[in-house]
């Protein structure tokens, strides 16, 4: 029975015979473009000649990128390095730390002021 369920399942989902008759995205897209068109009415003696105007919607072929849009990717780069004020941000930060805090607390407390000490240098060095 397992046999059965799993071999429909696998023959359910693959179509070969059918995989160019499926729809996909560039074969659906329809494209328009609207025309100008004049035409000359030929008059008489009595009745003067006149121009009729069209504009007439058409399909035509799409093209890639139609529209007119492209897509331009702007990569910006952050050449900002605040390595040397991080270091001496946790530098001062481990050494206030180790300065306020007593006996049990320094094994919590210095490592907290080197990382908060070294956050706030960033920051102050421009990163």
């Amino acid at each position: 029975m397992k046999l059965l369920l799993t071999t429909l399942i696998a023959l359910g989902s693959v179509s070969p015979a059918f995989a160019d008759q499926r729809s996909g995205y560039s074969e659906d897209r329809k494209c328009y473009k609207t025309e100008y068109r004049e035409e000359y009415v030929p008059g008489t003696y009595d009745n003067p000649g006149y121009i009729r105007t069209f504009n007439e919607t058409i399909e035509v072929k799409c093209r890639d990128g139609a529209g007119g849009y492209t897509r331009r990717e702007t990569i910006e780069y952050d050449n900002n390095d605040c390595t040397d004020g991080k270091i001496a941000g946790g530098l001062l930060g481990g050494a206030a730390a180790a300065a306020m805090s007593r006996d049990d607390g320094r094994w919590w407390a210095i490592p907290l002021g080197v990382f908060l000490g070294g956050t706030i240098g960033c920051d102050v060095d421009g990163g």
